[in-house]
């Protein structure tokens, strides 16, 4: 890498830590350069804009989603255990980040929000979303669900149960959230076999 480019990596290594603890919305060029120790016309230079900023933010959160949570799920086998490899990737995901998951806190601070960070963020819900719909059709082809299932069902009931995870481990901190979590798991694949 040049010097501009490990710069720019350390401060969206920087802007993802800050997402994670105080919301997309709260990182400003002024923020983050502070806490990178860094000019505000020194990181300036290298987004142009809060919303270039953000958006920097959301695709370098996707790409370590996608290396952390995806890609290793697509190594297991094809069926039940590609969806708990999926799982069990995002958990870790999602827990090894300060605040939780990124893209659940943006998802309700944008939701509402035109412009260009919410389209991205929409984006990649959707992308999220497909990728679901996809693993629960390699189960599909493997013989480990039904022919018949609804794929959107499936990819929203699943997206749901990941979301209350989230909301039992970072906000309520239940000491049962991991053995609900894999129950609630166990139930909703049995109910597509």
């Amino acid at each position: 890498m040049t010097k501009g480019k490990d710069t720019k990596h350390m401060i969206l290594e920087a802007g993802l830590d800050m997402t994670s603890k105080v919301g997309l919305e709260s990182v400003t060029i002024g923020a983050l350069a502070k806490a990178t120790k860094m000019s505000k016309s020194g990181l300036f230079a290298h987004f142009q804009s809060k919303e270039n900023l953000q958006i920097e933010i959301l695709n370098y959160a996707a790409h370590l989603f996608s290396e952390s949570v995806i890609v290793p799920a697509l190594m297991a086998e094809a069926g039940i255990p590609r969806i708990k490899a999926l799982v069990e990737n995002w958990i870790r995901w999602a827990s090894e980040l300060t605040g939780g998951c990124i893209f659940v806190s943006a998802s309700t601070d944008f939701s509402d929000r035109p412009g260009k960070v919410r389209e991205v963020l929409l984006q990649q819900q959707n992308e999220w979303i497909d990728c679901l719909q996809r693993i629960a059709q390699s189960a599909v082809r493997v013989g480990d669900f039904r022919e018949d299932i609804d794929y959107d069902q499936f990819a929203f009931e699943l997206y749901s149960l990941l979301l209350g995870f989230h909301l039992y481990y970072t906000m309520l901190n239940e000491s049962e959230t991991r053995k609900h979590q894999e129950t609630a798991l166990d139930r909703l694949m049995d109910n597509y076999k």
